[in-house]
């Protein structure tokens, strides 16, 4: 089979990591090869929140084998995502590095809203087309996502730092099951999900589906000992309970349907399960087939049409804080114009990348003076924390810093930005910003006639030919190109600006 008709989703969770490969069918998505891998990266972070040697190993021995299966995929046919463990990783950097050398493709870790919005978009995809309101909730190793939403449109979504793992070591550490430990777990779970009642309690949905992990393992125990196959029950949840407190520990579990890799976490599991039932008044849930995996896949094929949810999320941004949508295009025609310059050949960027550096710059347009409502003076700052401190439907935690860096950029000292500064795809990104926002400075459509860009990535060089004809038009704008050459001086790139 020809690897450019399949995609590929990657999901690096805390307690399994996960590879999907589908292939359009129809409309549909067909699967074609399904792998799982037991790694528990989430019970690896030590007290100061950094995984052990151990853990990453386990993670890297993975994702070699996940590798080797993609080999000859393109970079647009795959989507990895981390999620809780990696957000908490102080030294995640550490892990990516090498994780991302051995499977050959980047690793984003998202936020936990995206997270939500991913799991729902897949779990809605697999269902049957319904205009009933839905709840979803996905357990995983250490964080818990819960989503409200129409179709396959998401309307509310939350993440909360409880799973199985992390619960799981926290009140069953010996691995034994007691009643008192489930009770402390369960009173611990709804402390920490107390502000999901009133967000999603059943006055809100007409039916609720659990996604994935614990919801999946809960069921599959239910079914195999003779519980309705399609639904888990208060009473079901009593039943399993009260085997695991009769059993006290796994080594003397005997149950139909429990993986053995499920053992281990099956405790701290159930007692959040548990309390997501009481807390949010539900009565049956039923076990749905889409994942956080398929949601992926399907954001992906979307991003490769005209569906991308992030252009959706820029122009929502853009419009709440009251940016000039005018003066953005502008800015956003002139610095593409440049860009396209500054990278003239597929040498140095292959035309899919290019056109990825091309669109992220187009944001950056859009955003780049989200801070104005904020303080005129400082509008880049604010600008960038706003994107730095923003879950934004779509994008990955780096995305959202490359994009607050480019707006922190665009105008004032370089300086800010010298651990940025060694990739040149965000210098040439943040120099055609920055030059248009210049050439757009009086607010109306620049003349671009009299200007010639071009660079040199491998000497850190650009050169921008003014004509002087256009310098006598343009006085100011000329001045202010000058002024930036200065600018650049002060970092390892060169910007020479010369009038001929």
């Amino acid at each position: 089979m020809q690897t450019k008709s399949l995609y590929a989703a990657i999901d690096l969770g805390s307690n399994s990591f996960r590879l999907e490969i589908g292939q359009m069918d129809a409309g549909q998505l067909r699967r074609v090869e399904y792998i799982k891998e037991t790694v528990r990266q989430g019970n690896g972070l030590d007290a100061e929140r950094n995984l052990t040697q151990e853990a990453m190993e386990r993670g890297w021995d993975c994702l070699a084998r996940f590798g080797e299966r993609i080999a000859g995929f393109k970079p647009n046919q795959v989507r990895a995502v981390a999620t809780q463990t990696l957000r908490e990783a102080r030294n995640r950097d550490v892990f990516l590095s090498t994780a991302k050398r051995i499977l050959g493709f980047p690793i984003e870790v998202i936020a936990g809203r995206e997270e939500a919005r991913l799991i729902y978009l897949g779990v809605s995809h697999l269902l049957p087309q319904s205009d009933e309101r839905r709840m979803v909730i996905d357990i995983g190793g250490r964080s818990t996502e819960m989503i409200l939403g129409q179709r396959e449109i998401a309307s509310t979504l939350a993440s909360y730092r409880v799973g199985s793992v992390g619960w799981s070591m926290k009140y069953f550490p010996d691995g034994l099951w007691t009643l008192q430990a489930f009770k402390a777990a369960e009173i611990g779970a709804k402390a920490v999900l107390d502000e999901a009642h009133g967000l999603f309690n059943n006055s809100h949905w007409d039916k609720c589906y659990g996604s994935s992990g614990t919801v999946g393992a809960v069921s599959d125990i239910l079914s195999a000992s003779g519980w309705p196959a399609d639904q888990i029950t208060r009473e079901g949840l009593a039943w399993l309970k009260d085997r695991l407190v009769k059993a006290q520990k796994l080594d003397n579990l005997r149950l139909e349907g429990v993986k053995e890799d499920r053992k281990p976490v099956i405790g701290g599991g159930l007692a959040v399960l548990q309390a997501v039932f009481d807390l949010l008044q539900i009565d049956v849930m039923h076990p749905a087939q889409g994942a956080l995996r398929h949601g992926a896949l399907y954001d992906l094929i979307d991003r490769e049409g005209i569906q991308d949810v992030r252009s959706s999320m820029v122009d929502w941004l853009a419009q709440r804080f009251g940016t000039d949508k005018l003066q953005a295009e502008r800015v956003s025609r002139t610095a593409q114009n440049l860009l396209e310059a500054l990278i003239p050949s597929t040498r140095d960027a292959p035309i899919g990348e290019r056109q990825r550096y091309l669109q992220k710059l187009h944001w950056a347009c859009q955003l780049h003076e989200t801070g104005m409502r904020i303080s005129h003076s400082d509008y880049h700052k604010h600008g960038a924390y706003i994107l730095d401190n923003t879950d934004l439907p779509g994008f990955t935690l780096n995305e959202l810093h490359r994009l607050s860096q480019l707006v922190l950029g665009h105008r004032g000292k370089l300086r800010k930005l010298e651990s940025e500064m060694e990739d040149a795809s965000f210098v040439q990104q943040l120099m055609a910003l920055r030059l248009a926002v210049i050439l757009c400075h009086a607010r109306r459509d620049p003349d671009l006639s009299g200007l010639n860009m071009a660079c040199d990535s491998l000497r850190r060089t650009a050169h921008l030919k003014i004509n002087s004809a256009w310098a006598e038009l343009w006085p100011q704008s000329a001045h202010l190109l000058r002024e930036e050459k200065a600018a650049w001086q002060k970092t390892d790139w060169t910007l020479h600006v010369s009038v001929i």
